[in-house]
C-alpha cells in the first residue's frame, strides 16, 4: 500500500522543522553570522519539504493504471546533503590567514539533517539532533575557549626585515604552524631594512622559540624578537 499524509501532519512537519531550524539559526543571528535566522530556516524547512515530496508526492502516479510501482522514496532527499554542501560553500570565508565560515558551513548541513528527520516524521532523532548542536554552539563552545585560552600563546613578533623585501614569506611561515595574527603593523625603515610587528597567537603545540628559529632562517630576515 502506497503511504498517504494528512494536510494537517504536512503543515506540523513544516512548523517542527522551522522551529528546531529556527533555534539553531537564532545563534547564528546572535553572533552575527552571514547565515542566520531566515536563511537556517529556509534550509530547514526547504529539506523537510523535498523530504516529504520525496516519500509522498508521487501517489497519483505510483498508483495510476493497473499496476503499483515501486520506488525509493528516499530518491529526491538523497539529493539535500550534495545540495547544501555549495550552499554551505558560499559561507566560508578566508580572511588574510583565517578561514572563517566553516562552523556556520556545518550548521546548515546540520540543519538541513534536521529538516529531513522532521519531513520523514522522526521528531525523536530531530529534537534530540538539535538539542546537541545548541550545546556545541553554545556551552561547548565556552568550555573549549577557556580551554584553548589557557594553552595558547600570545605574544609580540617583531621582526627586522632586509631593504625592500616582501613579508609574505614570513606570513607564509606563521600560516604554517597554525598561528594566528590578530595585526600587523609594517614601518618603512631607511637603507637598513624594514621593521615588522605582529601581534600573534600560537597553537599550544608551537612555541615563540620554535617560531624564532624558523624565521631567522629565513633570507630575507634579518633579527627577530619575540616577547609574550
Amino acid at each position: 500500500m502506497i503511504p498517504d499524509i494528512s494536510i494537517g501532519e504536512i503543515a506540523l512537519r513544516l512548523v517542527v522543522a522551522a522551529a528546531l531550524s529556527g533555534l539553531v539559526g537564532l545563534e547564528r543571528e546572535w553572533r552575527e553570522r552571514a547565515a542566520g535566522l531566515r536563511t537556517h530556516m529556509l534550509v530547514g524547512v526547504g529539506s523537510a519539504l523535498f523530504t516529504l515530496i520525496s516519500a509522498y508526492g508521487f501517489n497519483d502516479f505510483l498508483v495510476g493504471g493497473s499496476n503499483v510501482v515501486r520506488a525509493d522514496p528516499s530518491r529526491i532527499a538523497a539529493q539535500i546533503v550534495t545540495g547544501i554542501g555549495f550552499l554551505g560553500a558560499g559561507a566560508i570565508m578566508r580572511q588574510g590567514l583565517n578561514i572563517r565560515g566553516l562552523t556556520t558551513a556545518a550548521g546548515l548541513w546540520v540543519v538541513a539533517a534536521i529538516g529531513m528527520a522532521v519531513g520523514a516524521g522522526y521528531y525523536a532523532g530531530a529534537l534530540l539532533g538539535t538539542g546537541v548542536v545548541l550545546f556545541g554552539l553554545g556551552p561547548l563552545r565556552w568550555a573549549e575557549g577557556y580551554i584553548v585560552a589557557r594553552r595558547r600563546a600570545a605574544g609580540r613578533l617583531e621582526v627586522d626585515l632586509r631593504p625592500d623585501q616582501p613579508i609574505a614569506p614570513v606570513l607564509a611561515m606563521l600560516e604554517a604552524r597554525r598561528a594566528i595574527v590578530e595585526r600587523i603593523q609594517l614601518e618603512e625603515g631607511d637603507e637598513e631594512g624594514r621593521e615588522l610587528r605582529l601581534e600573534v597567537v600560537l597553537p599550544a603545540s608551537v612555541s615563540g622559540r620554535e617560531v624564532v628559529v624558523a624565521l631567522s632562517q629565513l633570507d630575507e630576515v634579518l633579527s627577530v624578537r619575540w616577547d609574550e
